[in-house]
């Protein structure tokens, strides 16, 4: 039992370090709160844990014998990511919003097309095929310790996001975090190109 603890190690830190989801979580735990974000951290976190079964279950070996379909992961899930840091860092105060955050299903997409998610479990499938007999196995194992890692880190993220938006009282404040959490956002695609 103690092979999988690097396993352990490596979804916690994939999931607790900056990137997409995180700064997502944040974003929306300081605009709507963290129950009204629950929705979107449950779709963020089920969702790395799909693609960790997806990868597990063989999808990634197939990935890496089709460049082309990894390129347009990459472009499509790039540019959707820069559209989003664009709405983020626009955006105002909430002044009592009633919109929603976004739900599971829109969690499960944003992570479905993010570069840096797909990156993480490609290398744990490399990394890690040792620990399981069978691509089944390694599909449970990658895609219940990613998903219990991501469910946990992104709301702790989400809770911070909200004690931030607790915080911020003017309209400056609000775009000071807005601009700095899009920015963060768009530069978390960086590591993707290199």
């Amino acid at each position: 039992m103690t092979a999988i603890w690097p396993l352990w190690a490596f979804a916690a830190v994939a999931a607790f370090t900056p990137g997409a989801a995180t700064v997502l979580a944040i974003a929306s735990g300081a605009r709507f709160g963290f129950l009204r974000s629950l929705p979107l951290v449950l779709g963020l976190g089920s969702g790395l844990g799909l693609l960790g079964c997806l990868v597990g279950s063989g999808l990634g070996a197939a990935l890496l014998v089709l460049p082309s379909v990894q390129d347009m992961l990459r472009v499509l899930g790039s540019a959707y990511l820069l559209w989003l840091a664009g709405r983020i860092a626009r955006a105002g105060p909430p002044c009592g919003s009633t919109a929603a955050p976004g739900g599971v299903l829109l969690g499960l997409l944003l992570t479905l097309q993010n570069p840096k998610a797909w990156a993480v479990t490609l290398s744990a499938a490399a990394s890690f095929s040792g620990l399981a007999e069978g691509p089944a196995g390694l599909a449970l194992l990658l895609g219940s310790s990613f998903g219990a890692c991501a469910l946990l880190a992104l709301s702790f993220w989400c809770m911070a996001g909200q004690e931030m938006g607790r915080r911020l009282h003017s309209r400056q404040q609000w775009a000071i975090v807005n601009g700095t959490l899009g920015a963060l956002l768009a530069a978390s695609i960086i590591p993707i190109w290199l």
